[in-house]
């Protein structure tokens, strides 16, 4: 055990990079030492709570992080920082460079870098004489002609940086290296930490057949001040999927010490004289051989490790070392103080976490030590090729090895999980691979897409709360703002503000700026989205292409897809689908240029609306015609002024009707109470039309019309078939969750369908949610209504199924 006083209390030290969050412990063991931390990263984080100053800068730039420094320490002369170090491999051959710019006790950065770089570790060991096997730097395709009689099989294939055994692969012949190879090249940037890797080259080495080993060291002025051996379980092949582990060793202890020997000797000559290392080796036949050297704390179940068996806490040694305090040689004692093993829990194959299930007797078992689960249901799991995650860990305790072994095998039969791999409605291995690599990277982005879908299928309503939910809207800066855009800003804020209050994890995606959006929808991990953004580049014509960046990141999504949005948004196509069905609709032509014909069969008065957009934007009071010469000069507005094609209608005289309706599937189909426009009361001169004045602009005429909600003094045959046609037209372009259909009856009271609108409007006030206010919903009830039907859209449907247009 440590026999030393703490003598921490008021030392500062500088750590290099956070790392994830599984780091906390790191911090809280480092605060209870009483030390001042001094974090460079790239950006505060988690690490908040445990961080004195923070000097922040771009770790993979080791320019700009050395300046950042220079600057913090000329700018707090009062902050004295004495040492350096790192819990992230990915941030060695920075720490080492600030050891050699600031004089601070550590690795110097021309060792850190030979021992890093996997075929200068290579190098310098065949120049050593220290045991290593036969390699070849592949920095070509052709240099892979070269191994062949060169190397003999099996070869293990690997990246000369990184760790935990990512893209590391055991091949049997030289078809197995040319494929691997390609596998390698075109997927290692989709590793996480490949930024932050000063190389993407390739190694090739013989197989090293024997028992892999840890050996855990704290060093100080080149001595060994203690050690410990790990044995690791046998890796699944060919992929070095590490599987489980026990401590102490149980090797011979011939083995133990010739690993030993080895592992110093390789140490000394590589000129390692401080820090805490983890030396991954093998025991074989012929002697022990070096893998690789991680020059900082092994994985995070090391400090447990060393904690639980030796009462050595390898996280107040490192720090001790990195200050420059004396480290006395740490007497390990002859029986550990219990022995450990562990295993981890691994899938066969990529898929989706269906099943998962923790007795609660896991935890009271006196053996248990460690447990982790990273994984919960509906999250994806990417094994190699696809991935490299581990669902978790456990780590048990015993008197002895045995006993150990037999707590093990207790415990994992109180964790019990399903992954689903490939079924009908999945697109879970649906690619054709010619080898085991081909599109690997396809398929990883089917497994993670279909899992954002999966958790949609299989949420129940009482956990709908629990969902994180986007807003996809549209944010317009008050002093840019028309009528129009301060409605599509409050909008999905007000939706934000009631989901947020209903206890729903909401964040918020601004499409005004689509580029940043789309990265934000990557990282963010929504469940689903709430759609209510109308513009891109605030062009309402790229409405549509919302919905598909949903549907190509396999995010789920409220209301109709991008088919029905784009149809709707072109009147022209509309009415020829909505003739074609025989839905009721006024006479109508179409010009898309100001020589095009205007049939002769419509009669006066005409109404000429622009083809293609919405929220009533380029109709006006003009645009009611009674003539053709009238006719000629609202076409040529329409079409020269605006830019769009023009729709001409007979105009229908009468009272204007808002269907609402809510739902998908015959089943759940809901038709709000209608809302009645009546413009009776509206002054001579002014046709009885939503013109974008009335809507937008105060015009005085708008008090004028008289809005009934409910409809009021309307027969139950009238109503029963104004809602019936509206019906007709939500199914015939597909909508979905919800809509509105615009609808004219004249003064024989025949109904006229005018348009549809498959993204309406809901703000607070609106017509749906007023309407769905009649039926009892109130707005919070409306939206979680929604978002009940868009789960229940996607609950038992194959991926994309929402794409098919059909009529229902």
């Amino acid at each position: 055990m440590s026999n030393h006083n703490n003598g921490f209390t008021n030392k500062t030290i500088l750590v290099v990079h956070t790392g994830s969050i599984k780091k906390r412990f790191i911090f809280k063991k480092l605060k209870s030492l009483g030390i001042n931390i001094i974090m460079l990263h790239k950006e505060k984080n988690w690490a908040a709570t445990y961080v004195d100053s923070w000097i922040l800068a771009d770790t993979n730039n080791y320019q700009e992080s050395i300046a950042a420094l220079r600057s913090f320490i000329k700018s707090n002369s009062q902050i004295k920082i004495e040492g350096a170090l790192t819990f992230w491999e990915e941030s060695v051959l920075l720490t080492a460079k600030i050891v050699d710019a600031f004089n601070f006790t550590g690795i110097p950065y021309t060792v850190a870098k030979r021992v890093r770089d996997k075929n200068k570790f290579r190098q310098f060991c065949k120049q050593q004489g220290l045991p290593t096997p036969n390699f070849k730097l592949i920095q070509k395709l052709d240099d892979l002609k070269t191994t062949d009689g060169e190397l003999n099989f099996p070869l293990v294939i690997k990246p000369i940086y990184g760790s935990s055994s990512a893209f590391v692969v055991k091949v049997e012949n030289q078809g197995e290296l040319l494929e691997t190879y390609n596998y390698i090249k075109n997927n290692i940037t989709s590793h996480p930490d490949s930024a932050e890797w000063d190389s993407l080259e390739v190694l090739v080495e013989e197989y090293i057949d024997g028992d892999e080993v840890d050996i855990d060291m704290l060093l100080q002025n080149g001595k060994v001040k203690f050690y410990s051996i790990t044995d690791n379980a046998r890796t699944k092949e060919p992929f070095f999927i590490e599987t489980g582990f026990s401590i102490p060793s149980s090797l011979p202890l011939r083995a133990k010490q010739d690993l030993i020997a080895m592992a110093e000797e390789t140490l000394e000559k590589l000129g390692v004289q401080h820090g805490c290392i983890q030396f991954e080796a093998k025991s074989t036949k012929n002697g022990p051989v070096p893998i690789e050297i991680n020059l900082r704390m092994g994985g995070d179940e090391v400090y447990s490790f060393m904690k639980s068996v030796w009462n050595v806490d390898f996280v107040e040694e490192a720090t001790r070392i990195a200050l420059g305090q004396y480290l006395p040689k740490i007497i390990r004692p002859d029986v550990p103080r219990q022995y450990l093993t562990g295993s981890d829990f691994l899938s066969d194959y990529s898929g989706i976490i269906v099943k998962l299930d923790i007795d609660e007797k896991l935890k009271k078992h006196p053996r248990l030590e460690e447990f982790h689960f990273y994984k919960k249901v509906g999250d994806p799991v990417l094994v190699p090729p696809e991935g490299y995650e581990y669902l978790g860990w456990v780590t048990v305790s015993g008197e002895n090895l045995l006993d150990a072994q037999d707590n093990l095998e207790n415990i994992m039969k109180y964790v019990k999980f399903e992954v689903a791999k490939f079924d009908s409605t999945s697109f879970l291995g649906k690619t054709l691979r010619k080898n085991r690599f081909s599109y690997a990277a396809l398929n990883k982005s089917l497994v993670t897409g279909a899992a954002k879908i999966e958790r949609i299928r299989r949420v129940s309503l009482k956990d709908q709360r629990n969902l994180h939910i986007g807003i996809a809207c549209n944010i317009y800066p008050e002093n840019q703002t028309g009528v129009v855009e301060g409605e599509l800003t409050s909008i999905g804020q007000r939706i934000q503000q009631v989901l947020k209050e209903r206890g729903y994890r909401v964040t918020f995606f601004d499409f005004n700026n689509v580029q940043q959006a789309i990265n934000q929808l990557i990282k963010s991990n929504v469940d689903l989205v709430f759609n209510v953004c109308e513009r891109i580049n605030d062009s309402s014509l790229l409405e549509p292409h919302v919905a598909s960046i949903f549907d190509i990141l396999q995010i789920p999504y409220t209301g109709s897809n991008p088919f029905t949005l784009a149809l709707s948004l072109d009147k022209i196509r509309v009415k020829k689908l909505l003739t074609y069905h025989g839905i009721p609709t006024p006479k109508w032509d179409y010009a898309y240029y100001l020589d095009d014909k205007i049939s002769d069969e419509l009669q006066y008065p005409l109404i000429v609306k622009p083809g293609n957009t919405d929220d009533s934007i380029g109709i006006t009071n003009d645009s009611i015609v009674t003539n053709p010469v009238e006719l000629k000069s609202q076409l040529k507005k329409v079409i020269h002024d605006l830019g769009r094609p023009a729709l001409v209608e007979e105009y229908i005289e009468g009272d204007e009707y808002d269907v609402s309706i809510l739902g998908s599937e015959a089943e759940d189909l809901r038709v709000l109470p209608l809302q009645r426009s009546i413009f009776s009361e509206v002054p001579s001169g002014i046709w009885h039309i939503y013109s974008f004045s009335i809507k937008y602009e105060n015009d005085p005429a708008f008090d004028k019309i008289i809005i009934q909600l409910p409809a009021k003094n309307i027969s139950k045959k009238l109503e029963s078939l104004i809602s019936e046609i509206a019906l007709d037209t939500y199914n015939i372009l597909d909508c979905h969750d919800y809509g509105r259909i615009e609808i004219r009856v004249d003064k024989d009271e025949n109904p006229y369908v005018l348009e549809l609108n498959p993204n309406p409007s809901i703000g607070e006030n609106d017509g749906m949610p007023s309407s769905a206010k009649l039926v009892g919903l109130r707005y919070g009830d409306l939206l979680e209504d929604i978002i009940s039907m868009a789960i229940k859209r996607y609950q038992g449907r194959p991926p994309y199924y929402h794409l098919q247009a059909t009529v229902k």
